[in-house]
């Protein structure tokens, strides 16, 4: 698999996301990342894919395996997002904010990170890239108590999660621990 620690990444964008992802990959590669980029690859591709196309094949390098983490672009963000979040194991977000980029990973474990260009300025997309790669789950983002094992327990359950067997369980989770919200909510520190 190629990861995040050896400055591994996967992108992808349509013609809409193309220019901020651009722009993201640029600084990226300053910053010594190696990039795989599967498309929309120039500004004046012929026949360029559509966005629910490139987010599928994010989507299934993730799920393969292949890649720990994906950056994807399109003028929502949201359309490419959907296509990713198709194919299994697939934690994708849309962000269209620093704050949210970071939380997406430390918060959440999302492994593809979406951005819609309509939105997010060039620089704002490679702060949020920063944000995104450059943290993990649980790395300290929250305040709260049992943080890490409280979200890492809701990734857990959605990966688990097996859509016929919700439903033979009359739509209830098939619990795999818990933990309790109320108390880690009230115990601010000093």
């Amino acid at each position: 698999m190629k990861t995040v620690k050896d400055k591994q990444i996967l992108v992808g964008a349509d013609s809409s996301g193309f220019p901020l992802k651009e722009a993201v990959c640029a600084y990226l590669r300053k910053k010594g990342w190696t990039i795989t980029d599967i498309g929309v690859r120039s500004a004046n591709e012929e026949n360029p894919e559509m966005f629910h196309r490139i987010g599928l094949k994010v989507g299934a390098k993730i799920s393969e395996g292949e890649f720990e983490r994906a950056l994807i672009f399109c003028g929502t963000g949201m359309g490419i997002h959907i296509a990713a979040s198709k194919c299994p194991h697939v934690h994708a977000a849309v962000c269209e904010s620093v704050p949210a980029a970071k939380r997406a990973i430390t918060g959440n474990n999302c492994n593809v990170l979406a951005m819609g260009a309509f939105y997010v300025s060039p620089q704002m997309g490679i702060e949020m890239a920063d944000a995104f790669l450059n943290n993990n789950l649980g790395d300290g983002y929250e305040w709260w108590p049992n943080f890490y094992e409280f979200h890492k327990l809701a990734y857990d359950e959605l990966e688990a999660f097996d859509y016929e067997a919700f439903k033979r369980n009359g739509f209830e989770v098939e619990r795999l621990g818990d933990y309790p919200l109320a108390d880690m909510m009230n115990e601010r520190p000093d």
